[in-house]
């Protein structure tokens, strides 16, 4: 038969610790897993923002036939200038452009297939640790990834030894770095490491394929896009990939983008027109209902300041539940083993908890985290942090 030799590939690990939550009777359980913003009462809602938006296509949007290649212009404009700033230099002289794509894992599936298609030979380098399916979506695409030292077995960001790798990378390989909310560590560098990782990039003639999709959730809207506009400033071709998963919680609606800098307007369409004929063969177009909710919302004053507010309140929350969660943890004596929890910055948190601490933690207290001991902090009840402060000191015994 056709089928005979095909094995089974092992489900992802997150979805499957999905399922081991919700088999879980424990009514005091925990869900720090699944990486999507959870509100006080443990659900992902939609902002109230992206509802308006919607109840304003039902009633005005005429048609429901294809967008472009690069998507819904509008979406395409508006979100160029959430990323780069309304008055960018490079919108202005069009050597920006945006191409909208299926979330921001189409989007980084997107450059690394214009990676491989028109920057033969480059290898790719990703942050250790870094969201595993970097790894597999470079690798999916032919390319070689290597890897740069970020956070050590101390659970430390270690700048230094990021910055000697990065002096040996091969010219004009690409270098993949996290703009904002460090997926899975969240450490992030400061405004003077950015600077010393510039250097480099500059020095070395590398690429760096920035990956956007926590902006909001740091510091703030624009404090989380300095990184960003700092290197489309101060270099000449810099790639971006940006998520509206979850600053509009769009998550399931798949809505992302492509943000390419190039040198000049002329080469910027070389570029596009490579993008519009790989993304053909990928996905066609891009779906459009989400798109359309984000470039309805960006496109009025008072929905993009309730969206605003909306976004600063979710960020807010999750830095509260930081502090909260160190606090907790004072009285079993930890609150400075664990400190690096509030300097963090977005949802995630490499807590250094290992594997085997992990595994008491779901078996003995339902707290439910990935292997690495990554915590997905918006996913914290406030009202029982002393619980899993109690967890925590607990398994940190063994």
């Amino acid at each position: 038969m056709h089928f005979d030799a095909i094995g089974r590939v092992p489900g992802d690990p997150i979805l499957g610790l999905m399922e081991l939550y919700a088999q879980d009777a424990n009514p005091n359980k925990f869900d720090l897993g699944v990486g999507v913003y959870k509100d006080a009462q443990g659900l992902t809602p939609i902002p109230h923002s992206v509802k308006l938006a919607e109840q304003r296509l039902v009633e005005q949007q005429t048609t429901k036939t294809y967008v472009s290649g690069h998507g819904d212009a509008a979406f395409g404009k508006l979100i160029g200038e959430l990323v780069l700033g309304a008055d960018s230099p490079l919108l202005r002289d069009r050597r920006a452009g945006v191409t909208q794509t299926p979330g921001g894992t189409g989007a980084l599936r997107l450059s690394a297939d214009f990676i491989a298609h028109s920057l033969p030979g480059r290898g790719v380098w990703l942050s250790d640790p870094t969201w595993p399916i970097h790894e597999t979506i470079f690798a999916k695409a032919g390319l070689k990834v290597s890897h740069y030292p970020y956070v050590g077995s101390d659970n430390r960001l270690d700048v230094a030894a990021m910055l000697a790798t990065l002096a040996k990378v091969p010219e004009g390989d690409v270098v993949l770095l996290h703009a904002c909310c460090h997926n899975p560590t969240g450490f992030d560098l400061s405004q003077d490491d950015w600077h010393q990782v510039l250097k480099i990039v500059r020095e070395r003639h590398l690429l760096p394929l920035i990956d956007f999709a926590y902006q909001g959730f740091g510091d703030g809207l624009e404090q989380d896009a300095w990184a960003v506009r700092l290197f489309a400033a101060e270099l000449p071709e810099v790639l971006i990939t940006s998520s509206c998963s979850k600053n509009f919680g769009l998550y399931r609606d798949r809505v992302g983008a492509l943000i390419v800098c190039a040198a000049d307007a002329e080469k910027l369409l070389d570029v596009r027109s490579q993008l519009a004929f790989i993304a053909r063969n990928l996905w066609s177009t891009p779906p459009d209902h989400g798109a359309a909710v984000v470039a309805t919302i960006l496109g009025d004053a008072e929905l993009k300041k309730l969206w605003s507010e909306e976004v600063e309140a979710m960020r807010v929350r999750i830095a509260q539940l930081r502090s909260g969660l160190v606090e907790a943890l004072q009285p079993h004596g930890l609150a400075e083993r664990f400190a690096h929890i509030g300097v963090q910055r977005g949802m995630f948190s490499y807590t250094g908890l290992n594997a085997e601490q992990v595994k008491q933690l779901r078996d003995k207290h339902s707290v439910y985290m990935v292997n690495t001991g990554r915590a997905n902090v918006a996913g914290i009840d406030a009202t029982r942090l002393a619980l899993l402060a109690e967890a925590i000191a607990d398994v940190s015994r063994l």
